[in-house]
């Protein structure tokens, strides 16, 4: 049984919101009859969808994993994650690095209202009030600012959170952006939803019920998810989908869903960009 109760309050809980129905999609209690009815739409669209919401977590869970025990990243950046569940990034890293220190970023109020809540108290983990869309005032937050050193390696997450972005407000340029920020060693974590084989006529009237929560749905092909790697090296197994990439002991039927393409990226030292490995060039993104 649902309670709107476990809601921090929100003048706009007759609109769907998008982080809400993604936790309805994941089981959890934090959402209101409007998103449980876009919701309800969604799934007898698609009935798979609660499942690929698993598979995103579990894949996040394992790609956490691997930044801290192999690639030994000690601070992320977490932008969009959604309302807290169990196996969030900082759960995740302090089991093998209690001193990690994690920084989510959501523009939703009803996101960072009950991260706030969730994080109070904890030290080395916070939740800051920022749009994606606006990646200097995002980089610029003091409280970013003051956790995160931008002159050491970074684990930067972005899943499901890109297919909110349109084209039209520079969704490449602006993981570009962000990227030319990381220093060499970094890595840029991604799941994003895709178009590729699927009935036209579902997909279209998944998009509508979208259109009218809190953020519309964009969804890619491969090829154009794979831009948003530019400037990294696929980690192995590369662009697959969720359940495909690094899988551990989970069992997904037939492979799992086809709906979302996840992957890790490292960015290189270069020689031959100067700028990337000398961190004064570097600060003007961050001035």
């Amino acid at each position: 049984m649902h309670d709107t109760n476990d809601l921090p309050s929100d003048p706009n809980v007759n609109t769907p919101n998008v982080a809400r129905v993604y936790d309805y999609y994941l089981g959890g209690k934090h959402n209101a009859e409007a998103d449980r009815e876009a919701a309800r739409k969604v799934i007898g669209l698609a009935p798979d969808i609660p499942m690929a919401a698993l598979e995103n977590r579990a894949f996040l869970q394992r790609a956490a994993r691997f930044l801290v025990q192999e690639a030994g990243i000690s601070q992320y950046l977490d932008i969009g994650p959604g309302l807290p569940t169990q196996g969030n990034v900082h759960q995740i890293v302090r089991q093998y690095a209690p001193r990690a220190k994690v920084v989510y970023a959501d523009n939703d109020p009803v996101v960072f209202r009950h991260g706030q809540k969730l994080l109070d108290g904890l030290a080395g983990v916070s939740i800051v009030k920022e749009d994606l869309r606006h990646p200097d005032r995002l980089l610029g937050n003091p409280a970013l600012r003051e956790m995160i050193d931008f002159d050491k390696p970074v684990g930067l997450c972005m899943t499901l959170v890109l297919h909110f972005v349109a084209d039209g407000d520079g969704a490449r340029d602006i993981v570009s952006h962000l990227v030319d920020v990381l220093c060499p060693g970094s890595y840029v974590v991604i799941s994003h939803v895709t178009s590729e084989d699927r009935e036209t006529e579902a997909l279209s009237d998944i998009t509508d019920t979208y259109k009218q929560a809190s953020a519309p749905l964009i969804m890619r092909s491969r090829a154009e998810i794979a831009r948003f790697f530019d400037g990294t090296d696929l980690v192995s197994p590369g662009l697959v989908h969720l359940s495909q990439w690094r899988p551990s002991s989970e069992s997904y039927p037939e492979g799992g869903t086809r709906w979302a393409y996840a992957g890790v990226g490292r960015k290189p030292a270069r020689s031959d960009e100067r700028a990337d490995e000398n961190p004064e060039n570097r600060k003007g993104w961050l001035a």
